[in-house]
């Protein structure tokens, strides 16, 4: 079967700068990223050296301030390097955008002291954060969350369990939300906890159908000692401040499940151009022709719809509903490409010794996190009609 190199994406880039960091992005990614990608997934090893590197070769702060170690990116070019890396390896363009969800809360609400106390490290100098909003018993009512932060002097005390954490455990830092007030989304605060904490502790990773080498696992919070100077923003403030992040790492998600998506398109398109039947390629059969077609056709109009939204947030507009969507589409895309990939390679495609099987498995998460799209749905239904009534007994 002849080898197809999969076609680099043709992107419209604003500057000589994006277009570089683009280059750097696809160069990383095949030297050093997917050669290694299904030997590691497999085994469940966290490329920890990859992130050290993309954090030497200034791709871990990209949306941030330069004068902090960040790349002064737009949201747009930003994006369009995390689908090149969630292409070569969902764990490291998924971790990447992790990592940036967990450095907006100090970015963008923190004090200037805060900001030049810790932002250099976290953005430029090796650490990788987790962002802990998410509970054993809040997960998409995120505000009814019960870790709690309670004030001691000068300090905090925090107690709780953190669920469905990327990178617990092995995270540097964690930006928690904690509850410091009443119930319910005023009574939350926001806090940056390092790693090295005493009495905090990451429990044993979950066991996923994909992902194997993302870490995801609880954090618990055992008395865990922080002082006010790590509280982010405003008491009360925190939940507020998680949800801000979620609208920019929602696009995030979007842009990895493109990734991913283009990832099992190139998959397809090799295999089908090369596979002989009834002496022809498989990609002359007209029914498989539409599948790919199909599959090309919903990967353009999502890179469409999530750089749009890019677009509105780096133009400092409103563009929650446009993440929303972004996330909702990019990721049913993927799951819908990653399936369809696995029947164009027929029996092959259910084996691993060809990535798709992987590749389904990884993109059914991405329907989930950061926001399941059933919640997608009702954010932007409420955009669109407002509030639900609420009905009384």
């Amino acid at each position: 079967m002849p080898d197809r190199a999969p076609q680099p994406v043709d992107r419209q880039l604003p500057t000589d700068e994006a277009r570089d960091l683009i280059s750097l992005a696809r160069d990383i990614a095949q030297r050093e990223i997917a050669p290694r990608a299904a030997e590691e997934e497999d085994a469940g090893h966290f490329p920890r050296e990859i992130f050290t590197l993309l954090s030497r070769s200034g791709l871990l702060g990209l949306p941030y301030d330069s004068e902090y170690g960040g790349g002064d990116q737009p949201y747009e070019v930003y994006l369009q390097v995390l689908e090149e890396l969630a292409a070569a390896r969902l764990t490291v363009g998924l971790g990447v955008s992790v990592h940036s969800l967990s450095c907006h809360a100090l970015a963008n609400y923190g004090t200037k002291q805060q900001q030049v106390e810790h932002l250099p490290a976290m953005l430029g100098g090796g650490l990788l954060g987790a962002y802990c909003l998410s509970e054993p018993s809040s997960g998409s009512d995120a505000a009814s969350l019960r870790t709690k932060a309670v004030r001691d002097g000068d300090e905090w005390v925090i107690d709780g369990t953190k669920a469905w954490i990327t990178h617990g455990g092995i995270a540097d830092f964690y930006t928690v939300m904690a509850r410091t007030g009443e119930d319910g989304p005023h009574g939350i605060s926001a806090f940056l906890v390092p790693g090295d904490a005493a009495d905090l502790s990451g429990a044993a990773p979950e066991k996923k159908m994909g992902m194997k080498g993302s870490p995801t696992a609880q954090v618990h919070f055992d008395g865990v000692r922080v002082p006010d100077e790590r509280r982010i923003g405003e008491e009360g403030q925190g939940f507020a401040i998680a949800l801000s992040a979620l609208d920019s790492g929602r696009l995030g998600i979007a842009a990895c499940a493109i990734g991913l998506a283009q990832a099992a398109l190139d998959e397809a398109l090799a295999y089908a151009t090369g596979r002989q039947q009834f002496g022809r390629p498989i990609s002359d059969f007209q029914g498989l022709r539409f599948m790919l077609a199909d599959m090309a056709t919903q990967i353009e109009a999502g890179r469409a719809l999530y750089l749009a939204a890019a677009r509105l947030r780096d133009a400092g507009r409103p563009f929650a509903k446009q993440a929303a969507m972004a996330k909702l589409h990019c990721t049913d895309t993927a799951m819908k490409a990653t399936i369809d990939a696995v029947q164009v390679l027929g029996g092959y495609g259910y084996t691993a010794d060809f990535p798709v099987e992987r590749f389904m498995r990884e993109a059914k998460v991405l329907q989930i996190v950061e926001g399941t799209n059933q919640i997608q749905r009702m954010v932007i239904a409420r955009h669109l009609a407002g509030p639900e009534a609420h009905r009384v007994g």
